[in-house]
């Protein structure tokens, strides 16, 4: 059975896919959001005189930064699966 460890003691282990496996699934939306987010904030920060990032440096960044966001995601997709899970 691939589900997931309950917090709680006196309640059972949820039943669905953990969320390693939604963070796995969920990578490449990541970090591509990630790497929009850099670039988009570079060319912002940009009228304060800092320099611009390359595209290139930005998707970069956004391989490395896209693992917790994928990980915050899947964990945050895995609650809002347990909470909407029917109470038997």
């Amino acid at each position: 059975m691939s589900g997931t460890r309950s917090p709680s003691r006196t309640e059972p282990a949820t039943d669905g896919w953990p969320a390693w496996k939604l963070a796995l699934l969920f990578y490449p939306f990541a970090a591509a959001a990630v790497w929009i987010n850099l670039f988009m904030l570079s060319l912002l920060a940009s009228w304060t005189g800092l320099p611009v990032l390359a595209p290139l440096r930005a998707a970069g960044a956004a391989l490395v930064l896209g693992v917790p966001a994928a990980w915050a995601s899947g964990r945050w997709i895995r609650g809002l699966m347990d909470r909407a899970r029917p109470h038997g």
